[in-house]
């Protein structure tokens, strides 16, 4: 994603903001248009989920999009082979922070967090490696049903997956975090890495290496 992207996204977040009653709205074939909740200065955020132990000398943050293709790529790519090698080994302590450019990338994350911290990671990882196929034609009702898919597929029950994406409290809470923690960290595209403190934009899994070599 460009820089003018994710500043229109955090300018406009409260916009993109739309509840999941919108989602299931889309059942029939009436269309009731979605609402975006207005956020107040003091909205709720949400903690951060850690991967990995508290311990590890090294913290990796990254910014990522559920509908950005280079985010897709970089879990492919760089997270998987960084979690082998230096996450379950102990060496770091990641932290997957969610990034909303629009609507379905808001209602990935309301199934991504619906079971809480132990699936997690396992379904945002479904989220990005099946990401061209749940997204499929870009239709809202595709999206929506494809989505229920990969809520169930995880372990989900229905009723499980209708209230996380009935939430609008947790729709909220997701996209006041997205702006407390992208804004103060001053990010400005898709992936972009946090280590230790210090950004750095996307990057392949070598040069990652020798960044997290250098500092252990």
């Amino acid at each position: 994603m460009t820089r003018r992207s994710l500043l229109l996204g955090i300018a406009g977040a409260a916009i993109v903001a739309v509840t999941g009653g919108w989602v299931a709205s889309r059942q029939g074939a009436q269309q009731t248009g979605f609402v975006a909740p207005a956020l107040a200065e003091d909205a709720a955020t949400l903690p951060d989920i850690v991967l990995g132990q508290d311990s590890a000398p090294i913290t990796v943050i990254e910014y990522a999009s559920y509908t950005c293709p280079h985010c897709a790529h970089f879990h492919d790519d760089v997270f998987i082979p960084l979690k082998r090698d230096y996450i379950d080994t102990g060496k770091v302590k990641f932290i997957h922070r969610e990034v909303y450019f629009d609507k379905f990338g808001l209602w990935a994350g309301l199934i991504a967090q619906c079971g809480g911290a132990p699936k997690y990671y396992a379904v945002s990882g479904m989220l990005y490696a099946t990401q061209k196929d749940w997204i499929g034609d870009g239709k809202e009702a595709t999206i929506g049903a494809n989505l229920r898919k990969i809520g169930l597929k995880a372990g989900l029950s229905k009723e499980q997956i209708e209230t996380c994406l009935n939430d609008q409290d947790r729709a909220k809470a997701l996209v006041a975090t997205y702006q407390k923690n992208a804004g103060a960290d001053e990010i400005t595209g898709t992936p972009s890495l946090v280590i230790d403190g210090v950004k750095h934009s996307n990057m392949t899994y070598a040069e990652l290496k020798a960044i997290l070599d250098a500092k252990l």
